[in-house]
C-alpha cells in the first residue's frame, strides 16, 4: 500500500526549477503507488506565526489564525512523508516555506508535550549557485529535533532561469535523481 506525501513547495515560481524537481519526484512517487499532494505556498495566503501558544485547542483547526494553512493541516496530519521544497534564497530556504513550516507548530500544540507527529522527510532545492550548506544544516537539525527520518535530499545548483534545469547536465541528472528517489518510496 502506498504512502501519503505532502510537498510544501516554497518557490514563488510554479514553473521554476524547484517545481521541475518536485514534478519529477512526484512522478516517481505516484508511479510507485503513493498519493502526493503539493501545495504552492507562494499562491497561498499564509500569515507568519504569532508565537501566541494559542493553538492546539481544536485539533481539526489547530491554529488560532484562519488562513490557507487550514488547507495544509489535514494533508500534513495524514501524510507519512513531508517534502520540503525551496529555491535557495540568501543561503537558506525561502520565506514562503519557513513561514508555512513555522505554522505547523500548532499541530504539535495538540499534544500536551508539544510532540510533533512522526514523519519521514525529503529536502528538494534548486539554486543559481551551489551553497546549500546552511539549508542542509537547518534540515538536518530540524529532522533530528522533530524525530523525523530523512529519506534523502536532491540539491541542484547551477540553475536560475525558469526551465534552465532541463538544459544542463547537472539539472537533468538531478531531475532523474528526484524521480528515482520518488520511485524508491
Amino acid at each position: 500500500m502506498g504512502k501519503k506525501m505532502i510537498i510544501l513547495n516554497g518557490s514563488p515560481r510554479k514553473n521554476g526549477n524547484t517545481s521541475a524537481l518536485t514534478a519529477s519526484f512526484r512522478k516517481g512517487a505516484e508511479k510507485n503507488g503513493n498519493t502526493v499532494v503539493e501545495f504552492f505556498l507562494g499562491d497561498m495566503n499564509i500569515n507568519g506565526c504569532r508565537g501566541c501558544f494559542g493553538g492546539g485547542k481544536n485539533c481539526e483547526s489547530p491554529c488560532v489564525q484562519k488562513d490557507d494553512m487550514e488547507k495544509i493541516y489535514p494533508a500534513y496530519k495524514e501524510a507519512n512523508i513531508v517534502v520540503l521544497a525551496s529555491p535557495l534564497y540568501y543561503w537558506s530556504i525561502s520565506g514562503q516555506l519557513k513561514t508555512a513550516f513555522d505554522r505547523l507548530f500548532a499541530v504539535a500544540e495538540c499534544d500536551s508535550d508539544y510532540r510533533n507527529p512522526k514523519k519521514e522527510c525529503v529536502l528538494i532545492m534548486a539554486a543559481e549557485g551551489h551553497g546549500f550548506e546552511e539549508s542542509e544544516y537547518w534540515y538536518d537539525r530540524l529532522e533530528k529535533h522533530l524525530g523525523w527520518r530523512s529519506l534523502g535530499k536532491v540539491l541542484c545548483g547551477g540553475v536560475m532561469a525558469v526551465g534552465e534545469i532541463e538544459g544542463t547536465d547537472e539539472g537533468r541528472e538531478k531531475l532523474n535523481e528526484a524521480y528515482e528517489l520518488g520511485l524508491t518510496i
